[in-house]
């Protein structure tokens, strides 16, 4: 069983913090919220060589512990829930793949539960409005052009819960597409799209703020045709997402992100298919085969890359210990800048005294050690 933190004092940890880190720190957590004092009868949880890190925001995930978000039940999606929150990501946006839009406004309904009911923190529709020459593990015979129509059928099926579409803007309708979702809130990413260097600029006039995973599945940079990155990594109003798994991006090309957009406009994901956090093995994503060996999704036919099966705590690791990024750096692309764009970070996204205690404690090794979800503890650091 879980065990409530009730009042509680975290001492003794590196405790990073929005205006940078505090040596030997503490976090006053107090029911469900962080709070700037301790109460009398508060508890002492003293952590010398740990990290103490505010709970990770994935903006962008499909599924894991064997359960997919795409297709699964309601109790699979719950598993998956479970399996990524086990991983220190506390706030977590579900993400369809492309298939009929019946289909796709009947996974919202269901996915729009579970965000009511503050299980979820939203839906994000990745496709089926991309391009067929950037479709990556979708559906080449979904596929449709982004009529403003159709999205907004999607949105009326999330009942105000999407909170994210991924488009390739450069189709027919993509423009006023965006423009639709900019209007309703919802952010317009930038993905899966074969946009030319004046088409991304265009979009992201029109509103389009985020691009879906920088790099993959859109076209390489160029010198005499840069193409969709180099628009996207030079505006300030955008956001990259960046999986940072060692197999969907050089070590290079992360470090060019990063330079090029600075550690405020970097928002890493973990694009998860069912098999994060469970094994190698068959499994489907959507209506396609999908085989994980070595940790490494790929469609059955063809061989794409076909999502991951990272968790955030893996991508905050591997940059700590192998990117050798700043841990504050790192802290805004797992928790405030996701949360801020999807306009959460009056409750989660930082360690500050009014908004949930969500945190993550981890090692000198950056590995997880203790996992806070709304004042009860996931992963008990003092177990084990």
């Amino acid at each position: 069983m879980a065990a409530r933190a009730e009042s509680t004092v975290l001492t003794g940890a590196r405790v990073v913090l929005p205006t940078g880190t505090v040596e030997g720190g503490r976090v006053i957590v107090e029911g469900r919220r962080i709070v700037g004092a301790a109460p009398d009868d508060a508890t002492t949880l003293d952590l010398p060589g740990h990290w103490l890190v505010p709970g990770f925001v994935d903006m962008h995930n499909h599924g894991g512990g064997g359960a997919s978000f795409t297709s699964g039940s309601v109790d699979d999606v719950l598993t998956g829930i479970r399996t990524h929150r086990e991983h220190g990501t506390t706030t977590l946006v579900a993400s369809t793949v492309t298939g009929e839009m019946d289909f796709l406004a009947q996974r919202a309904s269901i996915l729009s539960e579970l965000v009511e009911q503050g299980d979820l923190a939203g839906i994000h529709f990745e496709g089926p409005f991309i391009s067929p020459c950037r479709k990556g593990a979708h559906s080449e015979a979904l596929l449709r052009d982004p009529d403003p129509s159709e999205v907004r059928k999607l949105l009326d099926a999330a009942r105000g819960t999407a909170r994210m579409v991924t488009l390739a803007t450069e189709l027919p309708g993509g423009i006023e597409s965006v423009r639709l979702l900019a209007e309703h809130g919802v952010i317009a990413a930038i993905g899966h799209t074969d946009a030319t260097y004046e088409q991304t600029v265009e979009a992201i006039d029109a509103g389009a703020t985020v691009a879906t995973h920088l790099f993959n599945a859109m076209p390489p940079l160029g010198h005499r045709a840069p193409g969709p990155i180099a628009a996207l990594l030079e505006d300030e109003r955008v956001t990259v997402e960046l999986i940072n798994d060692g197999t969907h991006l050089h070590p290079a090309a992360l470090e060019l992100a990063f330079h090029r957009a600075g550690g405020n406009r970097v928002a890493f994901i973990t694009d998860a298919m069912d098999a994060a956090g469970f094994g190698d093995g068959l499994y489907q994503l959507g209506p396609l085969a999908v085989e994980v060996k070595e940790g490494v999704a790929r469609l059955v036919e063809g061989g794409s890359i076909a999502g991951s099966t990272l968790t955030l705590d893996t991508a905050f690791q591997r940059a700590a210990t192998v990117d050798r990024l700043p841990v504050e750096d790192i802290v805004r692309a797992v928790s405030a800048n996701p949360a801020k764009l999807l306009g959460l970070d009056d409750r989660v996204g930082s360690l500050e005294p009014g908004k949930d205690a969500d945190l993550v404690v981890l090692d000198a090794g950056f590995a997880v050690k203790g996992v806070l979800h709304k004042g009860t503890w996931v992963v008990d650091p003092r177990v084990g």
